[in-house]
């Protein structure tokens, strides 16, 4: 637990919570198209693997801690017999790293079964704990997934439709949820549609399939229908999605919708689609916005792998100076690598990223990011420019707006203490990352790059303009669980 800790603390991103797939494909055995499906949403979750398959007798389950490759094999995945179920991968933003807090999650109640994937963060789960644990209900582990997952199950109503619908009506916050029961998976989406779920059909007609992102999709081989629409219930069977109810608002009458702001310049999947346009392209244009709003005199534009590359093609392209690769990714070094003391620490930027100097040696560089949380990868990566690359100047310029407060809606961002942006002013950032220049992209200009009305998208973290009601805890950005 003290590496995991210590992992976060030193890896300075954005980090989401979950990645959710279900699929309903009568006749087939599925656990491999979840097993594919959860390898393309593998971004958004590192530290555990789950799937549960339902053969219309038994219900399967297999989840344990780490990556998809180290959970699944040839031969658990065969004994993962059913036509429907669903999948998880987790990134711990409530409740601890452990094989308890592992999705999906099982309830049951006279209708049968009921497991549930779960992609977001509900704030009022502490609430809803205590009340699960008066009931004499006996929860496994401290995350609010388990607490939904109980929550729908023991909502009234004669069917599963109905008992969602009450039931997730009660939860407050973020949830795209993957649901599997004996009969049918469902999709459900807050009334905020924070975090992205989208609908596919296998490519053959032979089945239906929800992701969190259309990468997933693209995967397995299903052609992407539509996304989930926020507030929205649907039942998938082989028939196809047929929607059976609607989550009622919240009191907050500023948003219409709340997508969040970090899904499009960090989490998703460049190759995924979120309202209906490409998340690269997006991306590219939040850079072409950057270099009109922070223009510079450089010789060459670089972009920070991966997620910083398109927005620097953007800016090179408006802003006329030459694009280039300037900095390669060691794509073998992954988050669960451990730094064993601080002097190696030092140096683990480095050990995942390395500047070709024959590029930047001598050259003023324009260096593109998506964001700075806490400055400390910054800081290593300004440093190696200029004493490993050569760079004469280093200009940095990020393609989202300064990370101002935490995330409480599934986004691992950390704590007001720890967000840079809230403790420094941006001169005070220039000089602690020791850039020439600093220049951050505005939020009027970062809703302008999305084409989304600013009352659809949450930008809580950049101007602390939340979609739900929460209070704050110093050390604590949300009401959690067990952090």
């Amino acid at each position: 637990m003290k590496t995991l800790q210590l992992l976060k603390q030193n890896d300075d991103k954005p980090h989401e919570e979950c990645g959710v797939f279900g699929i309903i494909a009568p006749g087939r055995a599925v656990a491999r198209y979840i097993h594919y499906g959860l390898y393309a949403l593998q971004h958004r979750g590192q530290e555990s693997a789950g799937i549960a398959a339902w053969d219309g007798k038994d219900l399967n389950i297999r989840k344990g801690m780490g990556l998809v490759s180290d959970v699944f094999d040839d031969l658990n995945l065969e004994s993962l017999k059913g036509d429907r179920g669903v999948g998880h991968v987790r990134y711990s933003t409530t409740g601890s790293s452990s094989r308890n807090n592992a999705g999906p999650f099982e309830a049951e109640n006279g209708l049968g079964p009921l497991v549930v994937a779960h992609n977001g963060n509900v704030v009022n789960a502490p609430a809803l704990r205590t009340e699960l644990l008066e009931l004499g209900i006996k929860l496994r582990g401290s995350t609010d997934s388990e607490v939904i997952s109980h929550i729908l199950a023991l909502a009234p109503g004669s069917n599963w439709p109905e008992r969602l619908q009450r039931g997730a009506s009660r939860l407050r916050g973020a949830f795209s949820l993957a649901i599997l029961t004996t009969k049918y998976v469902y999709a459900v989406r807050d009334p905020y549609g924070v975090r992205p779920l989208c609908i596919g059909q296998l490519n053959d007609g032979g089945g239906w399939v929800v992701a969190s992102e259309t990468c997933a999709l693209d995967t397995v081989g299903a052609a992407y229908e539509r996304e989930v629409e926020p507030g929205e219930i649907v039942e998938l069977s082989e028939q196809g999605p047929r929607t059976v109810g609607r989550l009622p608002h919240w009191n907050t009458p500023d948003h219409k919708s709340a997508l969040c702001a970090a899904e499009l310049f960090y989490i998703a999947r460049p190759d995924s689609l979120i309202n209906d346009r490409s998340v690269y392209l997006i991306r590219e244009e939040l850079g072409k916005w950057l270099a009109k709003e922070h223009p510079v005199e450089a010789d060459l534009v670089i972009g920070v792998p991966d997620s910083g590359i398109p927005a620097a093609t953007g800016f090179a392209q408006v802003s006329g100076i030459p694009y280039r690769e300037g900095i390669i990714k060691n794509r073998y070094i992954g988050r669960t690598f451990i730094q064993p003391d601080q002097q190696m620490r030092r140096r683990s930027v480095q050990l995942k990223l390395n500047p070709l100097r024959p590029i930047l040696e001598g050259k003023r560089v324009v260096v593109v990011d998506d964001s700075i949380v806490r400055g400390t990868t910054t800081k290593g990566i300004v440093h190696m420019l200029r004493t490993v690359g050569g760079a004469s100047e280093v200009h940095l310029r990020i393609s989202a707006p300064s990370i101002m407060h935490p995330c409480v809606l599934g986004v691992d961002t950390g704590t007001y203490e720890e967000l840079i942006a809230n403790q420094l002013t941006i001169e005070q950032i220039r000089a602690y990352v020791d850039a020439d220049s600093l220049g951050y992209l505005s939020v009027k200009n970062f809703v302008q790059a999305t084409s989304l009305p600013k009352n659809r998208l949450c930008l809580a973290c950049f101007n602390g303009s939340y979609p739900v009601d929460f209070e704050y805890q110093p050390g604590g950005a949300k009401l959690a669980l067990e952090r």
